[in-house]
C-alpha cells in the first residue's frame, strides 16, 4: 500500500497501537535521546515515539518509527517484508516465457511495473510553506543534539537527492547533517557514497553541486535511500515498486531538482568546489563517536514544508538500536539480488550486533575445493559488501540467523592458519580501527566441512543428532511425561 505521506505512517501506526504519543516536554538536547534509546532497547524494540512538545519547538518530533520487524514491514507496505524478497525473486528470474499460460501469468507482473515510474506535479504539500532569502532558519527545526560529545546539532533521517552532472542520473542517498549555522550545514556524504562522487565530479569542472535534503513522505522512499540498488535503478523508481504507486515529484523553488511532493520538509541548497570544514564528532551507529574530519559544506537557499509539519528523527548509537531494523530488512529483501550475482549462496546474516557492515555469516552450497574462498572474494566485491571485515562460510545445513550456532560451527570447523584469508581494500569510513580512513584489511573464515581435495585427509565427523524415530516416538510422550 502507498501512504499519503509520513503522518499517514503516523497515523497507521496509532491505529496498530505501534505509536506512543509522549505530551511530557522534552529536550532535543540530549533528553529525546536517552528516552528514545531506552525505548529502542526494550524487547522488540519498543514503541515508536511521537514528542508532541520538544522543548523550544512547536514541531512534534517523531523517532523509533521503523523500529521494530512489524513496524518495518508496515513502512513497506506489507505484513512481513520477507514477501518483498519473494516478489524481487520472481521478478529477476531468468527464464523466458514459453507458451499463452506462460506469458500471460507475466502479464500482471509488467503491469505493475508499468505504473511505477515518478510522475511530475506542481502542486505539492512539502509547499506550503516557503521560505527563502533572510527567512531560511534551519534553527526553527527541532534538529537533535543527540550524545554528549557530539559536535553539534544533526538531521539524522535526511535523503539526499543530487543528479550525476555527467548523466543527470539521479540518486538520493542518506547522509548525516550537521547544523552550522542558521543557513550552513556540514554534507557528510563519505568517500565511497555516490553523493560524493557526484560532488567530486562537480570539483572538476569547478562548479558547485546542488542538492535538496528531503525529511519525511512516504516511508518506501526513505528506505530506497539507503537500498544497495545496482547501478542505474533509480530510487524513486524503486520506491514506486514498493508502495505499487508512482511517487509524485515536484520540483524545488531555487533548484531544478525535483522531490517528492508528499515530504514534510525539503531543505534547498548546494555545496561549492573546494569548500571543506570540521564536521563532527558524532556518536555513529558502531557505537563509538566518529571523530571530527573536514568535509563539504552545504549552503542552504530555500526551506519548505508543510503548515504543520512533524520532524522525522532517529538516533543511532550501541546496537540494537532503530537502524538494526532498519538495515535486516535490507538485508534480507535484496538478498534475491546478491544470489543472482553468487547463486551458490544459500543465506546470509549479517549482525546487528556488529553493526552490519564489520562481519557476515553465509551459508553456501559447497562444491569444489577453495569454494568458500571464492564466495568472500565475491561478497567483497560486491557493493557495499566491500566493507565487511570479517566474513564466515558455512556449508547449506547451517542456520546463520543463529548465531549461537554459528559460534558453535566456525569454533569446532576451523583450523586458522588453513581456512583464514587475509587481504586489504575499501573499508567503511567509520572504521576507527582501520590503518587509515576508509582503507585496510578484512578476514575471511572457511568454516565448512573440509574435502580431500582440500588437503584434508582425516575422517570428517557427523554432527550430534538424535534418530527421527527416537524424536518421533518422544513427541507423541511428551504430555504425558509431566515435565
Amino acid at each position: 500500500m502507498a501512504f499519503d505521506g509520513f503522518q499517514d505512517f503516523l497515523s497507521s501506526l496509532e491505529s496498530a497501537g505501534e505509536l506512543k504519543r509522549i505530551s511530557t516536554p522534552l529536550d532535543p538536547y540530549l533528553e529525546i535521546t536517552e528516552v528514545a534509546d531506552r525505548v529502542m532497547k526494550s524487547p522488540s524494540g519498543g514503541k515508536a515515539l511521537l514528542i508532541e512538545n520538544p522543548t523550544g519547538f512547536n514541531v512534534p518530533v517523531a523517532i523509533n518509527c521503523f523500529g521494530s520487524h512489524k513496524r518495518m514491514s508496515m513502512a513497506l507496505g506489507v505484513s512481513d517484508y520477507e514477501s518483498i524478497a519473494d516478489e524481487i525473486r520472481d521478478l529477476i528470474k531468468p527464464e523466458v516465457p514459453v507458451g499463452l499460460a506462460a506469458k500471460l501469468k507475466m502479464l500482471p507482473k509488467l503491469a505493475r511495473l508499468a505504473t511505477i515510474p515518478p510522475k511530475t506535479v506542481s502542486d505539492a504539500p512539502c509547499q506550503e510553506v516557503v521560505l527563502t532569502g533572510d527567512n531560511v532558519d534551519l534553527a526553527k527545526l527541532p534538529v537533535l543534539h543527540c550524545w554528549p560529545q557530539d559536535g553539534g546539532r544533526f538531521i539524522t533521517l535526511p535523503l539526499v537527492f543530487t543528479y550525476d552532472p555527467n548523466t543527470g542520473k539521479r540518486n538520493v542517498g542518506m547522509y548525516r547533517i550537521q547544523i552550522f549555522d542558521k543557513n550552513t550545514t556540514g554534507m557528510h556524504w563519505q568517500l565511497h557514497k555516490v553523493g560524493a562522487e557526484h560532488h567530486r565530479q562537480s570539483e572538476e569542472s569547478g562548479k558547485k553541486i546542488e542538492a535538496a535534503v528531503v525529511l519525511g513522505g512516504d516511508p518506501a522512499h526513505t528506505f530506497s535511500a539507503i537500498s544497495p540498488l545496482p547501478p542505474g535503478i533509480d530510487e524513486m523508481l524503486f520506491s514506486g515498486f514498493l508502495r505499487r504507486k508512482a511517487v509524485n515529484l515536484v520540483k524545488c523553488k531555487t533548484l531544478d531538482i525535483k522531490v517528492p511532493a508528499d515530504a514534510e520538509y525539503v531543505i534547498e541548497g548546494h555545496v561549492n568546489p573546494d569548500e571543506r570544514r570540521i564536521e563532527g564528532p558524532f556518536g555513529d551507529h558502531t557505537g563509538f563517536y566518529t571523530l571530527d574530519e573536514l568535509y563539504p559544506v552545504f549552503h542552504v537557499t530555500a526551506i519548505t514544508h508543510r503548515k504543520k509539519p512533524v520532524y522525522p528523527a532517529t538516533i543511532v548509537g550501541r546496537p540494537p538500536m532503530e537502524d538494526g531494523y532498519m538495515g535486516k530488512a535490507v538485508e534480507r529483501v535484496f538478498l534475491p539480488l546478491i544470489q543472482m550475482m553468487v547463486p551458490e549462496l544459500v543465506d546470509m546474516n549479517l549482525p546487528v550486533e556488529a553493526c552490519f557492515h564489520n562481519m557476515a555469516f553465509v551459508s553456501i552450497k559447497k562444491r569444489y575445493p577453495g569454494h568458500a574462498f571464492k564466495v568472500m572474494n565475491a561478497l567483497w566485491g560486491l557493493g557495499q559488501l566491500m566493507f565487511t571485515k570479517m566474513i564466515f562460510v558455512f556449508d547449506a545445513d547451517a542456520n546463520v540467523q543463529d548465531i549461537s550456532e554459528c559460534i558453535w560451527r566456525l569454533s569446532n570447523n576451523i583450523d586458522p592458519e588453513r581456512d583464514m584469508l587475509l587481504t586489504k581494500g575499501p573499508i567503511d569510513v567509520l572504521d576507527h580501527a582501520s590503518r587509515a580512513v576508509g582503507y585496510g584489511s578484512k578476514i575471511g573464515f572457511d568454516c565448512t566441512k573440509k574435502l580431500p581435495s582440500e588437503g584434508f585427509t582425516r575422517r570428517w565427523p557427523d554432527a550430534i543428532e538424535m534418530s527421527a524415530e527416537v524424536k518421533t516416538k518422544i513427541d507423541t510422550l511428551w504430555s504425558s511425561l509431566g515435565i
